[in-house]
């Protein structure tokens, strides 16, 4: 049973909780904090646990096609006869297409193939990210089929799962028609980039892109939806971004278009929330009344958005990255927050009447629950979810090797797996339905773990 409220209370203790100090080991040496040492180097985890190899970059695929590269967020979905539909983002840009799943097929690419790409590149250069989706045996622990369900989108970064079956896939990018001088005059875009486009777990290929215009233009990172309402919160992976609503016209069917708001404190008009030395200072465990500001021009020719809200009254976060649903309320990190630049971990409680005219009768609440210091052991928090014993269980992206760390109710910090063998940073950390796999990409060049064993030895 998930024990999620018990850990946002107990985690207000992680700020005060005496840090767990570790060494960024490389190589093959030793491994971090007792974890055992892979002897397959990929992937050094806790005592109890192993690892199956899902998904990795460049196996061909059932839809011939290859693996792309760049894992990054996903979900795991329930799916007929027992078995997960994993969908997974590739954080590809148009200067990795050969990292794409046409890989050596450029330019060159069946027109069928082509027709359910977002951006064709001009049938020269098609846009290299977007996501797979495989179906995984967790009986057999073998992969069934893997194929290309979103194409032609780029820097497919996060996203979040929906109650209604379905992975928002993000574009953390802004870019322009024309040619991406960048990558000389071989890659062109037709289409504009910045946006979040859906995907159907229960997809059997590829899916029609479509850009969920309304839910804005701007440098996704994830979303996360509130079940009652259909809302869908929203991260931005900017140095000084904003956090986001979408109120859907008709909950669970996005694309028929919504309001777009951004965060706002009560009080303190356009707040910067980094606590670093020039900013003002947001004190921990001290919930923070909001308000929600309507933004106008949400699709934009140019990469303001997140500044018109700001000048509007907005709240300002130092790079927002992961987002999960935490019982009543959304758990989300910022990744180079807090006095030491290391990251914050902020809570968003929703109003009883989230969305509504009566809000402001009882308004949501932010809360700093936890910042990294440099002796803490979580360094640089990015994705993250919650365990089924109700840990909070955060992806690392920092400049040594990165793991996986929990925190417990009572402030504590654990190792769960941990990457000693490259730079490569953790991605789209998740458990299957049931709770007794949790799945994890190392995220360069790209593979998928599915990580099973004794679990209650980490509560």
């Amino acid at each position: 049973m998930l024990n999620r409220r018990r850990f946002l209370q107990g985690i207000v203790a992680a700020a005060a909780t005496p840090p767990v100090v570790y060494s960024c080991t490389k190589g093959k040496g030793p491994s971090r904090n007792g974890l055992v040492a892979d002897a397959r180097g990929l992937f050094d985890l806790a005592p109890g646990l192993d690892y199956t190899v899902v998904s990795r970059y460049g196996d061909l695929m059932s839809d011939k096609l290859h693996v792309p590269g760049a894992h990054d967020g996903m979900a795991a979905f329930a799916a007929p006869q027992g078995r997960i539909s994993i969908v997974c983002n590739h954080e590809l840009s148009s200067g990795r297409r050969m990292n794409s799943a046409l890989a050596a097929r450029y330019p060159e690419a069946d027109g069928d193939l082509l027709e359910r790409f977002y951006d064709r590149g001009s049938d020269k250069s098609p846009s290299p990210g977007g996501t797979t989706t495989t179906i995984y045996d967790p009986a057999s622990r073998q992969v069934e089929r893997q194929f290309l369900s979103l194409a032609g989108t780029e820097l497919n970064c996060a996203g979040g799962p929906t109650p209604w079956g379905s992975w928002l896939s993000c574009e953390e990018c802004f870019e322009n028609p024309g040619t991406a001088r960048l990558f000389g005059p071989g890659h062109v875009r037709d289409q504009k980039h910045g946006y979040v486009f859906e995907v159907p777990a229960a997809a059997n290929g590829l899916v029609d892109p479509v850009p969920l215009k309304a839910m804005g233009r701007f440098e996704h990172e994830a979303c996360a939806v509130h079940a009652a309402t259909g809302i869908v919160y929203m991260t931005e992976d900017r140095h000084h971004s904003l956090f986001y609503r979408f109120i859907p016209d008709v909950p669970g069917e996005l694309v028929r278009g919504g309001r777009l708001q951004a965060l706002a404190v009560d009080g303190a008009a356009s707040l910067p929330t980094h606590n670093w030395s020039d900013t003002p200072y947001v004190p921990p465990r001290q919930p923070l009344r909001t308000r929600w500001i309507d933004l106008e021009d949400v699709d934009p020719a140019e990469n303001n958005l997140r500044l018109r809200g700001a000048a509007l009254g907005a709240a300002m976060f130092a790079r927002g990255e992961g987002l999960c649903v935490a019982d009543d309320r959304f758990a989300f990190t910022c990744t180079i927050g807090g006095p030491a630049r290391l990251g914050q971990v902020f809570t968003y409680k929703p109003s009883p009447h989230e969305g509504t005219t009566r809000e402001t009768e009882e308004p949501g609440e932010l809360e700093l629950i936890a910042e990294a210091g440099t002796n803490s052991l979580l360094h640089h928090c990015d994705n993250l979810t919650m365990a089924p014993w109700g840990d909070l269980v955060v992806c690392e992206d920092t400049s040594s090797n990165c793991g996986i760390v929990g925190i417990r109710p009572d402030g504590s910090q654990y190792e769960i797996g941990s990457n000693p063998y490259s730079n490569s940073e953790l991605a789209g950390v998740c458990f299957s339905p049931d709770g007794s796999i949790m799945f994890v990409n190392v995220q360069y060049p790209g593979t998928t773990l599915a990580i099973t064993g004794d679990w209650s030895a980490l509560q």
